[in-house]
């Protein structure tokens, strides 16, 4: 089990320490109108009001646990999770097996490579009318922006990985007399692994992104809504602690894919414990 490098912890926080100090500065030396930009005590107090139950607790009404994640962000947190998870699935789900029928195989590219690299620049944002038109209000539009946001990393890093299989690993398959199937499954698909972890951890953090905007959009909760009303009503306080919210949950989600990836490749890197 990998220690934690409590020093490279350190280091990394120096910078963000400095930014807040910083921060501080500008609003205790009134440089800027505290209206647009708040101290950050003022943004910690108002992510704890955001964090905590609205309500006093009830015995009638439910449960202590339950009343206690009961607040706003608990709440708009699990739904961005939600639909980051639920799209990110349908997007990952079916780009993988397009991108290995892709990579493996030049008819399929040759048919579907002109349809992918002219839908592949178009952002998600660009299909919300559509995606409206479509689907209506709710999570679906932003389960399919999301899903649109995850799908061509992940497509583009599978064709990328099995195409790129080294050629001495082929050879040697087909000398050890590998069928077809034998040499994908044994030798190209574990070789394109790398390539997949990669567009898997990309396509995260664009689903991530998606998921905010299609959330301003779309739906009547999570954190890309609740940023919205804010801005609607001018609490900037509550427009930044939502948005260092969803710097924490990201960089939470991409600590988390950087050690699943760590652990899934030890082999790639010849690391037997």
């Amino acid at each position: 089990m990998a220690r934690i490098d409590w020093r490279e912890v350190g280091v990394g926080m120096v910078v963000p320490a400095l930014v807040i100090a910083v921060w501080h500065m500008a609003a205790v030396l009134e440089w800027v109108n505290p209206q647009v930009l708040p101290s950050p005590g003022a943004v910690v107090t108002k992510w704890v009001e955001y964090l905590l139950p609205l309500q006093p607790y009830d015995p009638a009404a439910g449960s202590k646990l339950q009343w206690m994640f009961s607040g706003e962000l608990i709440h708009d947190s699990l739904g961005s999770l939600y639909r980051v998870a639920v799209g990110f699935a349908v997007g990952a789900g079916l780009a993988l097996p397009i991108g290995l029928a892709m990579g493996a195989s030049r008819h399929v590219y040759a048919w579907l490579n002109p349809l992918v690299q002219l839908l592949r620049p178009i952002p998600p944002i660009a299909y919300i009318p559509l995606s409206i038109l479509w689907f209506g209000l709710g999570n679906p539009p932003a389960v399919f922006l999301i899903a649109l946001g995850a799908f061509f990393p992940v497509l583009m890093n599978t064709v990328a990985g099995v195409r790129h299989v080294d050629g001495i690993y082929l050879r040697a398959a087909r000398n050890l007399g590998a069928s077809g199937t034998t040499m994908f499954v044994r030798v190209i698909l574990p070789a394109a692994v790398p390539y997949i972890l990669s567009g898997v951890r990309i396509g995260i953090g664009t689903a991530f992104i998606v998921v905010i905007v299609s959330e301003m959009i779309a739906v009547n909760n999570g954190l890309g809504f609740r940023i919205l009303e804010a801005r609607e009503y001018f609490w900037s306080d509550k427009i930044i602690a939502g948005m260092i919210t969803i710097g924490l949950l990201g960089l939470a989600i991409d600590i988390g894919m950087n050690k699943l990836n760590n652990h899934l490749l030890r082999w790639h890197r010849g690391l037997e414990n």
